[in-house]
């Protein structure tokens, strides 16, 4: 997210849900298409896509399954994607471990987080042990 200060407007977002293997597969695919439509290169569009389908299948294996929200935001002179992950799971105890590579509680390789952060140009996690995780992540363009 944006510092403190920063007026940013948000456009209505799509809501997807992630229950399946085949909902990351048609969020990949919106994520996609929304970035295309909005002039992104190939290598922003390769490397968004790649967090959101980390962060879809977080929600998927460690929230029990969500929701995602995509939709345009505008900051100033530049327009961005905005990708949220919402889920009412465990929550996380320890962000820092959990962003730490190879850190995993589920024996994958530990590079999902901490891969989607550094994919994206702003990162935000909200989350507390029982009352779920909510990340959000954006990709940025000056227009």
């Amino acid at each position: 997210m944006l510092g403190a200060g920063a007026q940013q407007a948000h456009d209505a977002a799509q809501v997807l849900p992630l229950r399946s293997d085949e909902d990351v597969v048609r969020l990949r695919k919106q994520v996609r298409d929304s970035m295309v439509a909005m002039g992104f290169g190939l290598i922003e569009q390769t490397k968004i896509i790649t967090a959101a389908s980390e962060l879809a299948r977080n929600t998927l294996r460690y929230g029990g399954g969500g929701e995602a929200h995509v939709g345009r935001v505008r900051d100033g002179a530049r327009q961005g994607l905005e990708l949220r992950f919402v889920d009412a799971g465990p929550g996380i105890e320890d962000i820092a471990q959990a962003l730490t590579d190879g850190y995993t509680s589920g024996g994958g390789l530990g590079l999902g987080l901490g891969g989607a952060k550094r994919l994206a140009d702003t990162f935000h996690i909200d989350t507390a042990p029982g009352m779920g995780t909510t990340v959000t992540i954006a990709k940025w363009k000056l227009f």
